[in-house]
């Protein structure tokens, strides 16, 4: 959660003439309603059940550029969707970093009940193991720009391919 996914992904497959998708708007598109208010009228249970389908329907596609939103991680079929059909790009930002960038936390419902910053240590020390473990490829996203990222990130998979 804000890391910069949906910014570097939109970036990323233009670049490399691909179609982005972003998971939580095909979710949106798919519901009628934005994400606060599945949470709201489902709870996290409920939009994560929705979630993996999104995301495995998404994964079974070719040449596109997801960005999943940042809990995707928790469930084992999930990672499992994500790491055997494509290549994972774990964007990585501190809990600091994110706090930073959600201020505010509009849209964003895990944020909205407590204390913003320790709720993202608390997100942060769950997911990130899980992130390293199904990444491809990590990049920080502390201090380049968005342009900066992107073609590092270009540049390493044209190292890989």
């Amino acid at each position: 959660m804000g890391a910069g996914k949906s910014t570097v992904g939109k970036l990323l497959a233009k670049k490399l003439g691909r179609r982005f998708l972003d998971a939580d708007h095909v979710i949106e598109d798919r519901c009628g309603v934005k994400i606060p208010v599945i949470f709201e009228m489902e709870g996290e249970d409920g939009f994560r059940k929705r979630e993996a389908q999104a995301i495995n329907d998404i994964t079974a596609e070719h040449d596109v550029i997801l960005a999943t939103g940042g809990g995707a991680v928790l469930l084992p079929e999930n990672r499992q969707f994500l790491s055997e059909r494509g290549l994972v790009i774990y964007l990585h930002a501190n809990p600091i970093e994110l706090w930073h960038r959600t201020k505010g936390g509009e849209g964003r419902p895990l944020l909205k009940n407590g204390d913003a910053k320790k709720i993202l240590e608390n997100l942060y020390a769950v997911r990130d193991p899980l992130y390293r473990e199904i990444a491809d490829y990590i990049i920080e996203t502390g201090k380049p720009s968005v342009n900066q990222l992107v073609n590092t990130l270009i540049m390493q998979l044209e190292l890989s391919a």
